[in-house]
């Protein structure tokens, strides 16, 4: 492989790119001309285009051996549009890439109970916005099978960094789940997860689904404990799920209704990937110490 196309430029497009840089010939596509200046100065060459318009995605047929899609669905509806019309774009021309990986989300397996998870689980996603990623991954899995691309699924939980800490939400003082109702929560490091997706373009096996989590096995009312104490930052106040219900958005009450333990041991096995930030512990560490977050800036 010698060209990498990046599609989804978001935050960790960018953790993967100083990597990714370094040994390949890299592209992003952007939707925002303005934003072609950062990508130049990561080293990538920036492709204007956007995936809600078929039209602009001509160029793309061709133009890389390996693609990392990172950009979500749309906001609406139960498919995937842009996906369907990325891969339509990609199938131009006669020439498809040899490597796709795609990030998806845990939230296909809907509510578990609590049970552990690992990926031969049936996917039951139960909100429109996983049913969008189900259908992102079926759409890739058959593009796979009829062009002879290897694809790979990383299914992501809740991606945190120094930058995505929950910490105004706690300032805010926004309730958490009496330990009784609790849900239990995953996660990844969005360095890891950028590393992960760019093992994956070596690594991974064709139509393979990956649980890309870390070793965390906590509570979301622990894990929002933890945030507050290392921050110094006062705890959550704790609600039933009634007394919550009209205190908190739709969305963030759908966070609150599934519950799964997801095994990250195919990861570690396939991928080969040493986590930087094990768990949330490590990562919430590292921001303290390194990145300098200050509670009350």
């Amino acid at each position: 492989m010698k060209r990498v196309l990046i599609v989804g430029a978001g935050d960790v497009a960018r953790r993967a790119t100083p990597w990714l840089v370094r040994r390949f010939r890299v592209y992003v596509l952007l939707r925002d001309p303005a934003a072609a200046s950062t990508w130049r100065a990561l080293g990538a060459v920036p492709v204007i285009a956007d995936l809600d318009d078929r039209h602009s995605l001509r160029r793309l047929g061709g133009l890389a051996e390996a693609v990392l899609h990172f950009a979500p669905p749309p906001a609406g509806g139960d498919s995937d549009p842009r996906t369907a019309r990325l891969l339509a774009a990609l199938a131009r021309r006669g020439s498809v890439p040899r490597r796709l990986v795609y990030i998806s989300t845990t939230g296909v397996y809907g509510d578990c109970a609590g049970q552990a998870v690992d990926e031969t689980r049936p996917r039951r996603a139960q909100t429109a916005r996983a049913r969008r990623r189900v259908d992102a991954e079926d759409r890739l899995r058959v593009f796979g099978r009829r062009n002879a691309v290897r694809v790979a699924l990383l299914r992501a939980p809740g991606i945190y960094a120094a930058d995505r800490l929950p910490l105004e939400r706690l300032r805010r003082g926004d309730p958490v789940l009496d330990a009784s109702e609790d849900v239990h929560t995953n996660h990844i490091h969005a360095d890891d997860l950028a590393r992960l997706a760019c093992a994956a373009l070596f690594r991974a096996q064709g139509g393979r689904a990956y649980n890309a989590v870390d070793d965390t096995r906590m509570a979301m009312g622990a894990y929002f404990d933890l945030a507050a104490d290392t921050f110094g930052l006062p705890r959550p106040p704790r609600m039933s799920r009634a007394e919550i219900a009209a205190r908190l958005s739709p969305m963030t009450l759908s966070f609150m209704s599934e519950s799964r333990v997801l095994s990250n041991a195919r990861i570690l096995r396939e991928l080969r990937v040493r986590l930087k930030y094990p768990t949330v512990r490590e990562g919430f560490r590292a921001a303290l110490a390194k990145e300098k977050i200050h509670p009350c800036s």
